[in-house]
């Protein structure tokens, strides 16, 4: 069996493990880096273009990251928070492009203007209060709103034809939003290091055991196997990333650490509606979010979408979300069942207790047809046409499960890093706001687990030099946003 030696060991071909693997390159480029990625090619589930939002998360559009607390106050701390951190990957994205002249902007990034819309007096009243505390912080102070319909009508001219004066509508607007392809993001981070990095990348290959060898700073053993000529290999590395989308879970409970204990998931399925007519695709260059029904998750906030595919502007509707077992697109149905040890058992349990309401919902959504479907879609666009959509299916995400003293377990949405004590190995769980905050996910992956290079002067000059805002608060520092926003809207080509 041959046998290979790598500094870091990449499970999963996506953006999070691209973008950890740019970032060691470029603080130690002697590092032998090995990707691994069981489908052929890479960014082909939750990376890939059509099986995400690609909604450059920052919190200007998305109404589920400013909910209201229990005496209907609207709060607004996690949409800084994931402003904040989505300015770390434009610094980060911006840095590659004035590196690299081969590096286009608008193979990746585009401009599209971040609207919120919603309708009828309650819900016009919680968006013009997001709006006011929102537009006082200097994260949020280019944000715009309006209740006039010439001004709605020039925003977004296809959801305002034909619509009727009752319900009114409003709407909040920020001008220099973001779409982002992340699977070609992933394949300009790869086709780089492939050219200028000790990297190896090994495709159709699938982890089949992983464990640790016996005694102090062992390395990882990662055994894989060529899914196309079924040649084994194993590889030993001193540091693992597990960023394997909704399987890294299985791994995570596959390497025995003791930080994995109580953690599961719970698995949603999503579909969009694709619009086929290029005359009404035209119409619409904005992301308009809205509120999400009572019981959705948060990554079924519908949203009438525009995206850049390979230079190609295409128009998109939902997500519908729906019940699954499966982690990945390509996964298994037995994926859920898989994931249920002795150890998360009691969280899983709490969580489904705790959490019903979700499952009627998913269910529910499973069970619509075309017509149903269709009502939702009208909402945005009063003079839509069935036959100018068609169904397609998006990436599988799967939200964490964890323990909770009090309930058992919990639902969270969101991200997070689970890492073993002593910084050997680390994991992506969970989802939204996911790709967007990347490199601010990976760099707290550095910090964890390099944590003693991570504070060394050398490491430490060099990620200031790519991200200048490291180390250093946005959300705090208005004078700093200013310096980093004006040089990254430029160098992505996102001013307006």
């Amino acid at each position: 069996m041959a046998s290979i030696h790598a500094d870091v060991t990449l499970v999963g071909g996506g953006i999070m493990s691209a973008t950890l693997a740019m970032l060691i390159h470029r603080l130690d480029p002697t590092l032998h880096i090995c990707m691994i990625e069981q489908l052929p090619e890479i960014a082909l589930e939750s990376s890939g273009a059509l099986n995400n939002a690609g909604t450059g998360h920052a919190g200007y559009c998305e109404l589920n990251y400013t909910p209201h607390d229990k005496n209907g106050n609207v709060l607004i701390q996690r949409a800084l928070e994931i402003n904040a951190a989505f300015e770390v990957s434009l610094q980060f994205w911006s840095h590659l492009v004035n590196a690299d002249n081969e590096i286009a902007p608008s193979s990746f990034i585009n401009q599209v203007p971040h609207l919120s819309a919603v309708w009828g007096q309650k819900d016009i009243d919680f968006l013009k209060t997001r709006y006011s505390l929102l537009k006082s912080h200097h994260l949020f102070a280019e944000m715009q709103w309006s209740e006039d319909n010439k001004t709605l009508l020039d925003w977004m001219p296809l959801m305002m034809n034909g619509r009727q004066a009752e319900p009114r509508l409003a709407a909040t607007r920020v001008e220099h939003g973001a779409d982002v392809n992340f699977g070609a993001l992933t394949r300009i981070l790869v086709g780089y290091l492939q050219k200028n990095a000790n990297f190896e990348l090994l495709t159709n290959t699938k982890v089949v055991d992983l464990h640790r060898g016996h005694g102090v700073k062992k390395p990882w053993k990662i055994k894989v196997k060529n899914q196309q000529h079924s040649e084994k290999q194993t590889i030993e590395s001193p540091f693992v990333f597990l960023g394997a989308g909704g399987i890294a879970l299985h791994l995570l409970q596959q390497s025995g650490i003791p930080e994995a204990s109580g953690y599961g998931g719970f698995p949603v399925s999503g579909q969009w509606l694709i619009c086929q007519n290029p005359e009404i695709i035209q119409q619409h260059h904005a992301k308009v979010y809205s509120l999400a029904a009572v019981g959705a998750p948060p990554m079924s906030v519908p949203h009438l979408d525009t995206r850049i595919i390979n230079g190609k502007q295409s128009l998109l509707f939902g997500p519908y979300a729906g019940f699954t077992t499966k982690f990945l697109k390509h996964g298994s149905h037995l994926d859920l069942v898989k994931s249920v040890k002795p150890n998360n058992l009691k969280s899983l349990i709490g969580a489904g207790a705790n959490n019903f309401d979700l499952t009627k919902y998913l269910v529910k959504e499973v069970f619509q047809n075309q017509s149903q479907r269709m009502e939702s879609l009208q909402a945005f666009i009063p003079n839509v046409r069935a036959e100018d959509w068609t169904l397609a299916h998006a990436g599988k995400r799967v939200q964490i499960i964890k323990r909770c003293h009090q309930k058992w377990g919990k639902l969270e949405f969101g991200t997070e890093i689970v890492a073993a004590e002593d910084g050997s190995l680390a994991a992506l769980l969970g989802a939204s706001p996911g790709a967007s905050v990347s490199v601010k996910t990976m760099l707290e992956v550095l910090e964890r687990c390099f944590s003693h290079k991570m504070q060394s002067t050398e490491w430490q000059d060099k990620i200031k030099a790519m991200i200048p805002s490291y180390g250093h608060s946005l959300i705090t520092d208005a004078q700093l946003l200013a310096s980093v926003r004006k040089q990254t809207l430029t160098a992505l080509k996102l001013a307006p």
